[in-house]
């Protein structure tokens, strides 16, 4: 059977790897690259562990064969920290102990990170909508949702005092 190259760009760096057709970008993510951050939890999509952001959306790796991120930009869990230190919601979640056994902490860290992306400065319930799509049967929800709160602030109080949200919904 032949493999198919797969050129994208991954956590800002670009990588090519060969990949079955069939393959998932979840099982390419973790066995052609290492980045075993990205976790199945289900492999139907409903649990949120394997989320990753391509091209600017959130997206469930396991549902995505690998062949199309041909020419994606990806961003897992993994690219969040930098060399300066961790991600803020890295931080927070560390600090608000919103994290457990670790199986979902990567897929809501990445969901957080859409949200946020879009919608730096959201309200509690913002929040808990935009991580209704990951499960977590360890820490329950609240010093996750407190987290990324925290960690929007922080965020917002970085980028200084001309930072103005862009609110997209109903604001």
């Amino acid at each position: 059977m032949s493999r198919t190259h797969v050129s994208c760009e991954v956590n800002g760096d670009t990588v090519d790897f060969l990949t079955d057709d069939g393959e998932s970008l979840l099982n390419a993510l973790r066995d052609e690259l290492g980045l075993t951050g990205a976790k199945e939890g289900c492999g139907t999509g409903d649990c949120g562990a394997c989320s990753i952001i391509m091209n600017g959306r959130l997206q469930c790796s396991c549902l995505i064969f690998a062949p199309e991120a041909d020419g994606a930009a990806i961003t897992t869990c993994e690219g969040l920290a930098s060399a300066e230190g961790l991600h803020p919601l890295q931080q927070c979640f560390l600090e608000g102990a919103a994290l457990q056994c670790g199986i979902c902490t990567p897929g809501f860290l990445v969901a957080a990170k859409a949200l946020l992306d879009e919608n730096p400065d959201p309200t509690e319930t913002e929040v808990r909508y935009a991580l209704a799509g990951n499960l977590c049967r360890c820490t329950g929800y609240d010093k996750i949702v407190r987290s990324v709160l925290d960690a929007a602030v922080q965020i917002r109080t970085a980028a200084g005092p001309d930072f103005a949200p862009q609110r997209t919904k109903d604001t």
